[in-house]
């Protein structure tokens, strides 16, 4: 048997281990309510209906299955009315081990919070048929540009290590204002550290840099100036804190210098922020590999 139920539409079913408890539920349609108290009620109902939870059998259970701890469950995430991101992925480069793909501007990366189907690996699974897709690094929303996915679990630390390690050149391009009296080149070091609200990221000036970025000026046009940006650490937001830093914030940044909320199907003003290119050495057939976007970002 395989250790977890087939996806569907490219979602993969959760692991859930029914625990312990002082006072156990009588069913594990009670516990799941109490577990996730942000899902409502009727929503686990229809979850159930659709035969989306499942026993450790993979067969569907009912709403009147009753708690045994020690047993592991299954079930299928879903948001409703989850916003259509309008916009696609590219597959530029595949083998047996990797994929990399230009992903677009608003398009999560991963299955998180209001996010299931509209991310780009539940989207790549549902094309490949492939449930092993997993990303080797981070792309935030916002931001488009290349990504490496891996693509088999066996190697996939193969090439976490070229990030790890060091030993992998990320180039971004990002639009920003442009200060006549910055002096470029120049390298960016500083620590980061979480801010508030905690999904920021703020300077702390204090402790010893745990981020670098090297920044050069590729163009000047008015008020606003392309720069080239190549990260050697990749903390939360590090490109987007460091140009607000030094005083020149991306353009169209949600968050830095201030947090800007917008409605979820607002698609406008994307972050002028790009994840050019990557190039590094295979780890498995040494192969020198240089692989750019095909995006631009337009001063």
């Amino acid at each position: 048997m395989n250790h977890t139920p087939p996806m569907i539409d490219g979602i993969c079913a959760s692991r859930l281990y029914l625990e312990k408890l002082p006072t156990p539920p009588s069913t594990i349609f009670a516990f799941l309510c109490q577990k996730f108290p942000h899902i409502a009620p009727q929503q686990w109902q229809e979850r159930f209906y659709q035969g989306l939870v499942l026993g450790h059998d993979f067969v569907a259970l009912h709403i009147h299955s009753p708690y045994h701890h020690g047993q592991t469950i299954y079930y299928y995430r879903e948001v409703v009315d989850e916003v259509v991101v309008p916009f696609e992925h590219h597959i530029i480069f595949e083998n047996t081990d990797i994929m990399v793909v230009d992903k677009p501007h608003f398009l999560t990366v991963s299955p998180a919070g209001e996010y299931v189907k509209q991310t780009l690996l539940t989207r790549l699974k549902h094309e490949t048929g492939n449930p092993d897709l997993s990303p080797i690094h981070r792309l935030d929303r916002e931001t488009a540009g290349l990504i490496l996915i891996s693509k088999n679990p066996a190697t996939r630390h193969l090439y976490q290590a070229l990030f790890a390690k060091r030993t992998i050149t990320k180039t971004y391009h990002a639009i920003a204002p442009f200060d006549k009296n910055l002096i470029t080149p120049l390298d960016i070091n500083l620590h980061l550290e979480r801010g508030e609200p905690f999904y920021t990221m703020r300077v702390n000036p204090d402790k010893t840099p745990n981020t670098h970025t090297h920044l050069s000026l590729l163009d000047v046009k008015a008020e606003f100036a392309k720069y080239e940006l190549r990260p050697t650490t990749g903390k939360l937001h590090q490109l987007r804190v460091h140009l607000h830093h030094l005083g020149i914030p991306i353009k169209n940044d949600p968050y830095y210098p201030q947090i800007c909320h917008k409605a979820k199907a607002d698609f406008g003003q994307p972050l002028q922020l790009l994840a050019h290119a990557l190039a590094f050495v295979d780890p498995i057939n040494g192969t020198d590999y240089f692989f750019q976007s095909k995006q631009t970002l337009v001063l």
